[in-house]
């Protein structure tokens, strides 16, 4: 076993050490042992300001990607837990989702993620209400793969002018997410703090901070846009 580790942390060195600029701000290139290339980012910090989410959801064709798109800035939901959503998991009277598949943190000792319950705007509990009721009693929410949905993300993202967009993963919403939470909050916009946040998101402070934490840079069109799209979530 300690051999293996070793040789893996020195194939790691050697992947890091091929790593070349790639022209692109942020963005390296490395060269596997097999020859083929692969693209590393500098960093992972990066979220979408309200001005530029509403042009990528608007320009969305395909109602899979727009109903995936819109339950995980809804949400902040990492797209494997909101691709179990099921409308038993759904308290249309609270506005309130349950994420019954999560992330297991093995670090912290769990052999199983452990469900959380999160409220949502009572618009888009109204949005879900009428999606499953085109469904099978039983069926899952119905979004995009993972591959997919990073495929249209940096697709429409690109199209609609946002330069960096080879910068963002479908993880990025979570971040957006938290970040645009977290501006309103210190706004006093919406009653909601950072240990509420970090609940939500299923971290910890230190994680919030350190990964999803950004200064409040959001100007007063980005504002408005925010709260319509949250609508009255956390005004109650």
């Amino acid at each position: 076993m300690e051999n293996t580790t070793q040789e893996q942390e020195q194939n790691t060195k050697s992947l890091r050490l091929d790593l070349q600029d790639s022209g692109r701000e942020g963005l390296q290139i490395g060269t596997r042992k097999d020859g083929k290339k692969y693209s590393v980012r500098e960093h992972r910090m990066n979220f979408i300001f309200p001005t530029q989410w509403k042009k990528f959801s608007n320009a969305l064709r395909s109602p899979k990607a727009q109903l995936t798109f819109e339950t995980l800035i809804q949400t902040g939901a990492r797209i494997n837990e909101a691709r179990h959503i099921a409308e038993d998991d759904l308290d249309f009277e609270r506005n309130m989702i349950k994420l019954r598949v999560t992330k297991t943190k093995a670090k912290k000792g769990e052999k199983k993620g452990k469900p959380r319950l999160i409220p949502v705007s009572s618009k888009f509990m109204k949005r879900l209400k009428k999606h499953f009721s085109t469904k099978e009693p039983g069926k899952l929410i119905g979004i995009l793969s993972t591959p997919a949905a990073n495929l249209a993300m940096k697709k429409y993202l690109k199209q609609v002018g946002v330069k960096d967009y080879y910068m963002y993963s479908i993880h990025s919403i979570r971040k957006t997410h938290g970040n645009w939470l977290k501006i309103m909050g210190n706004l006093g916009l919406m009653k909601v703090d950072a240990m509420e946040i970090c609940l939500r998101l299923g971290h910890d402070y230190n994680t919030f901070l350190s990964n999803y934490g950004s200064s409040s840079i959001m100007n007063n069109e980005d504002v408005q846009i925010a709260k319509e799209i949250f609508g009255d979530l956390y005004l109650r």
